[in-house]
């Protein structure tokens, strides 16, 4: 048995498989097609830069981690771990919640902070989901959006990854917002124990499913763009 190769940049020749619709109107498909680049990206050599970055540092150092953690330390303590840190982020969902006059999310952020962190053991179990109240998401760059303010261009963060200059200024915000609240005093012992910012951040790597190369296109910075995009654009819309 013959086993096919790898091209030098890791595609599989993604091309040989592609398929067209027939019955697809050419000029939409010209029209979707050029939906998906017309994304603003003035910043777009820096961004590929710091895009393939990304990559190799996830390849290299981030998913090795990541195993490594899965390896030395059981399901039930890393999902007590996310459980955790989920909790903590009911606090920036709820002050954006509140800031954007949705009473209901913020009962329901405000709902799930209280069962959590009492039934659930600050957090480590998820009573609330199991009562019926589901995890939300909002952030100040959601907030914004929500009050028009454009997205501006496109931004790769490092290590980060996708966002543009509005959700980053988001991103600043909530960071700060949940540093002064505080909640459970994580942020001050943060602050003298280095390893719970560390375990955080290992912890946000571990519970993000996506991995670089994983479309298997040599267009995935197009895509990534484009798809982060239109996702920001519906959890505004929401």
């Amino acid at each position: 048995m013959v086993t096919e190769q790898p091209d030098a940049d890791g595609f599989k020749h993604p091309l040989d498989a592609l398929k067209f619709n027939p019955s697809l109107d050419q000029r939409e498909f010209e029209r979707a097609t050029l939906d998906a680049l017309n994304v603003y990206d003035p910043w777009e050599s820096w961004n590929r830069r710091v895009y393939h970055f990304n990559y190799r540092f996830d390849q290299w150092v981030f998913l090795p981690v990541v195993h490594g953690y899965e390896y030395v330390t059981p399901r039930f303590v890393r999902t007590g771990v996310s459980n955790f840190f989920s909790n903590l982020g009911e606090v920036p969902t709820l002050l954006n919640s509140i800031a954007q006059l949705k009473p209901k999310q913020a009962m329901n952020s405000t709902a799930r902070l209280l069962f959590n962190t009492t039934f659930g053991i600050l957090g480590f179990w998820d009573p609330a989901s199991s009562m019926g109240l589901p995890k939300l998401s909002e952030d100040f760059g959601q907030t914004l959006g929500y009050y028009g303010v454009p997205a501006g261009p496109y931004l790769m963060l490092p290590i980060l990854g996708p966002s543009n200059l509005r959700d980053t200024g988001g991103l600043v915000t909530d960071f700060v917002a949940s540093r002064e609240v505080d909640y459970l005093n994580v942020s001050t012992l943060g602050s003298e124990y280095w390893e719970i910012p560390t375990l955080q951040i290992i912890d946000k790597r571990y519970s993000t499913s996506f991995r670089y190369g994983q479309m298997n296109s040599p267009f995935e910075y197009e895509k990534l763009r484009y798809v982060y995009t239109e996702a920001r654009k519906l959890q505004i819309s929401e």
